[in-house]
């Protein structure tokens, strides 16, 4: 490998666990607004199947690579349950609004006694669909690499080294954040309705990935990689971020909960 190659592959790399890094602490922020209602012990059990299963489903998805970007549906499958994640928690979230402390409470203490298995469930769900999108993302820029060294599950094998890597440091971000969200979302609930609104818009992004498939083609198959629409995904996630942040009050303790 020649340094220009080299250097090409070490800037790549760089920009690529920025981008798992950011896509990392979606699915972390997910992650801990979907446990959040269990109690202290099994909540650090569910984060811990659910930061597993990030790991094992995005090593899967970069083995199914060939695959994923083939099976448009796979793709359609993603939006659709992250239209529906967002979707379902949002109106929960505006029904909670409504309700009283007391019958809030009561609601709580029996999602936490009874609630820990059906949260799993949808945590290793939220993080197939998460796993696609982060792996179809890495592709967009890894593919574009030069050909380096034979063939990997047809890929070739430096740029699936680039993936693998940039895939595997998203995780080790994601343990990270998944525990500093739990408390965050303590203090600034605002921004669980924020949270719920990135799974949305996350959502879009692979559903722009499917109707641009080549067996799909409503949309010119270039541009979910185009700079256009990476602007306009950026931009807008950083909004809403920013409005989860500054559109709610913060507060020292949530007395929505129970004590234990």
């Amino acid at each position: 490998m020649d340094t220009a190659v080299l250097l090409e592959y070490l800037w790549v790399l760089i920009v690529l666990v920025g981008l798992e890094g950011l896509l990392a602490a979606d699915n972390a922020v997910v992650l801990a607004v979907m446990v959040r209602h269990l109690e202290p012990v099994k909540r650090k059990k569910a984060l811990f199947y659910g930061l597993l299963g990030a790991f094992v489903f995005r090593v899967i998805a970069i083995l199914l690579l060939v695959w994923l970007v083939q099976w448009w549906w796979v793709q359609a499958l993603g939006a659709l349950y992250l239209f529906y994640v967002s979707i379902s928690h949002l109106i929960e979230i505006k029904k909670k609004s409504n309700t009283s402390t007391e019958e809030l409470a009561e609601k709580q203490k029996d999602k936490k006694e009874s609630g820990f298995w059906m949260t799993v469930l949808k945590v290793e769900l939220a993080d197939i669909a998460f796993a696609v999108d982060s792996i179809l993302a890495a592709a967009a820029i890894a593919l574009a690499l030069p050909a380096v060294g034979g063939d990997f599950f047809g890929v070739n094998a430096g740029q699936y080294t680039v993936m693998l890597i940039g895939g595997l440091i998203g995780v080790i971000i994601m343990r990270f954040f998944a525990n500093y969200f739990v408390e965050l979302l303590a203090k600034r609930p605002s921004l669980e309705v924020a949270a719920f609104v990135i799974v949305g818009w996350v959502g879009v992004k692979l559903a722009v990935l499917t109707l641009a498939h080549d067996a799909i083609g409503v949309i010119p198959h270039d541009f979910p990689h185009s700079t256009t629409w990476k602007i306009i995904f950026w931009v807008v996630m950083l909004i809403i971020v920013l409005a989860g942040w500054f559109g709610g009050s913060k507060k020292e303790q949530n007395v929505t909960e129970p004590k234990s």
